[in-house]
């Protein structure tokens, strides 16, 4: 297969690039390098099946291909929140860019949708039939709202003009490649703790989340676009495992061995109160659920940071 992955250098598109290549598909990796990282593919470069190229998805790309991974966009507050009218072009532009791609050559494309897609959930645990509780003019809109967006070009590009499309909702996700200086939650815990600063919580700390290591994660996106013909999803991906942000505080001071302290802060705005995917989809269409858990995926993670500093 020739397969295109769009955000290929960025945290979890770097891990997919791996995959794809050592299965022996010819991989394209288009970044514009914004929050992806050329490191994270560096171990790539030298393989004959791989190459780079620097674009940003907001401009057409032309290439034969059978698959496209489209993941090219901001996915953490901060960086999202940085240049939020280039985060809304990314989803929209992107995805139009990307499914014009599928249309001309009739390649199978699968967006990565998010779990910020129900934003501050009113049902608890999340469901994929759930439509959401999203505040469409605040601080997290252009992403929360782009991705919707995006969600909405995929399933009119396919009933419009029969693009083959796969759509799945990933719920946090975690592990070696993330960026320390992201901002999401388990990146400023571990660096936090690394560095022996206080730990920062936003309101009491109550607040839950659930987290899947990447390995997992890539494993369900490569079984979910290569399931079965007319299962367009979308589908969550997700480790359906709760934690609140206090109890993920202390298993990083447990496992880092940290004398840091706990510290709150208010919480940011819209900041959702809950997060916990139902993965009985994936579970019936892809033989797919999380296997690593929380304490094993977080040694991993410790390690990698580790070397960061």
């Amino acid at each position: 297969m020739r397969i295109l992955v769009t955000g290929g250098a960025g945290f979890i598109g770097s891990h997919l690039c791996k995959k794809l290549v050592e299965n022996g598909d010819d991989v394209i990796c288009l970044d514009n390098l914004f929050t992806g990282s050329k490191q994270n593919i560096d171990p790539l470069l030298d393989y004959h099946n791989f190459e780079f190229v620097r674009h940003d998805v907001t401009k057409e790309y032309l290439a034969e291909v059978d698959q496209i991974y489209n993941l090219a966009c901001p996915a953490s507050p901060p960086h999202y929140q940085y240049n939020p009218v280039k985060t809304m072009k990314t989803s929209v532009m992107g995805a139009i860019n990307m499914l014009g791609l599928a249309k001309r050559v009739k390649a199978r494309v699968l967006q990565a949708s998010t779990s910020e897609v129900y934003g501050n959930p009113l049902v608890h645990p999340q469901k994929e039939d759930y439509w959401g509780n999203v505040n469409p003019i605040g601080i997290r809109s252009c992403y929360d709202e782009g991705k919707r967006a995006a969600e909405t070009l995929f399933f009119d590009y396919h009933r419009q003009n029969h693009v083959d499309i796969k759509v799945i909702r990933i719920f946090n996700t975690y592990g070696p490649n993330m960026n320390p200086n992201d901002g999401r939650v388990v990146s400023n815990f571990i660096m936090q703790a690394l560095r022996g600063e206080d730990i920062t919580i936003f309101g009491e700390g109550t607040q839950t989340r659930s987290f899947c290591y990447v390995d997992d994660l890539v494993e369900g996106m490569y079984r979910m676009m290569n399931s079965r013909e007319g299962f367009t999803g979308p589908v969550n991906l997700g480790n359906p495992g709760e934690f609140t942000m206090l109890e993920l505080a202390q298993k990083v001071i447990d496992l880092t061995g940290s004398s840091s302290k706990l510290v709150h802060k208010p919480l940011p705005q819209d900041d959702p109160t809950q997060r916990k995917p139902v993965i009985e989809l994936a579970k019936k269409e892809l033989d797919w659920e999380p296997t690593i858990p929380l304490e094993e995926g977080l040694k991993k993670t410790i390690e990698y940071f580790k070397g960061t500093l």
